[in-house]
């Protein structure tokens, strides 16, 4: 199987040329990706499983290379990568300047809408999708404020021994968790229009990595989150969840602190998580435990 053959898009004054990414540009976006760590993290994830591919024979190799060309778009000035942006479910921005994201906007415009999202730095999204000028419909919601938090360190809070990796016997109670806590953030369903499979399948994975955490009492969840993202400096939690009886109860600060201890101890040094700006309670939590401040996010959901 070979990339797909799409055409680059014609350059912009000082924007550079807007192409799909390819094999020869990722020491490029490496570096990219390597000037901030914890704000790439999704996307160093993403790469790093396709790299995972490279080593597994020649029709990984050139499958790894399809989605390359089909989940990064690079944007390339002087015969280099410069900026970039993922584009599957969620479209991610990476290192982009003005005039990267004018060359990326027209790109997108034409291609019709991608994902779900968009997520990442904040300046980089909003710009993003004020230049999308309407191309992709109206969002559902703008969270302009998402403040981006980074773990360095262990917790300064004891961890709560029981909370453990999700264990494979244990998906049908970790699935309605995560249903609940998505649909609670995002405003629909993740299962909705047939996707239950699909959906199911994804927690899985992450429970089969070690990447889904819990605390489980009486055959329920009463607490979880996950490890979403890791790369070989990072990982990303996401889907941080108390169940609604227990609310109330103290259990977030000591079951943050466990699950950020194992995240820094089986996955990446930096361990981190995005919040939106309005969710005091969420945010003196991760305080508590000693996440720090390390950005600024921003996500429009489409």
């Amino acid at each position: 199987m070979t990339a797909p053959a799409i055409p680059s898009s014609p350059s912009a004054e000082h924007g550079g040329v807007v192409r799909p990414l390819g094999p020869a540009d990722l020491p490029d976006l490496e570096r990219l990706i390597d000037a901030d760590p914890v704000a790439h993290c999704f996307v160093a994830s993403r790469l790093a499983e396709i790299r995972a591919a490279e080593h597994r024979g020649r029709a990984h190799r050139e499958a790894s290379r399809h989605r390359l060309a089909a989940d990064f778009l690079a944007v390339e000035r002087g015969g280099r990568c410069v900026a970039a942006a993922h584009v599957g479910a969620n479209v991610v921005p990476v290192a982009t300047d003005d005039a990267a994201r004018e060359v990326l906007a027209q790109r997108l415009r034409r291609s019709g809408r991608r994902g779900s999202s968009l997520v990442g730095p904040a300046d980089e999204v909003l710009d993003l999708w004020r230049r999308l000028d309407g191309a992709w419909g109206r969002a559902r919601e703008v969270r302009a404020s998402q403040p981006l938090l980074v773990l360095d360190g262990q917790p300064r809070l004891e961890p709560d021994p029981r909370v453990r990796p999700v264990r494979a016997q244990e998906i049908d109670l970790l699935v309605p968790a995560c249903i609940a806590m998505f649909t609670e953030e995002v405003g629909v369903s993740p299962v909705a229009g047939g996707a239950g499979a699909a959906y199911r399948a994804r927690i899985a994975e992450l429970v089969r990595e070690g990447r889904a955490l819990a605390l489980i009492d009486g055959g329920r969840v009463v607490f979880k989150a996950e490890i979403g993202a890791v790369s070989s400096r990072a990982c990303q939690l996401q889907g941080v969840w108390v169940a609604p009886e227990h609310r109330g109860r103290g259990l977030s600060e000591p079951g943050m602190a466990a699950v950020a201890a194992i995240a820094r101890a089986s996955f990446a040094p930096l361990v981190s998580l995005y919040v939106n700006d309005y969710n005091t309670v969420a945010r003196r939590c991760y305080e508590a435990v000693g996440f720090r401040h390390a950005g600024e996010f921003a996500t429009v959901l489409l």
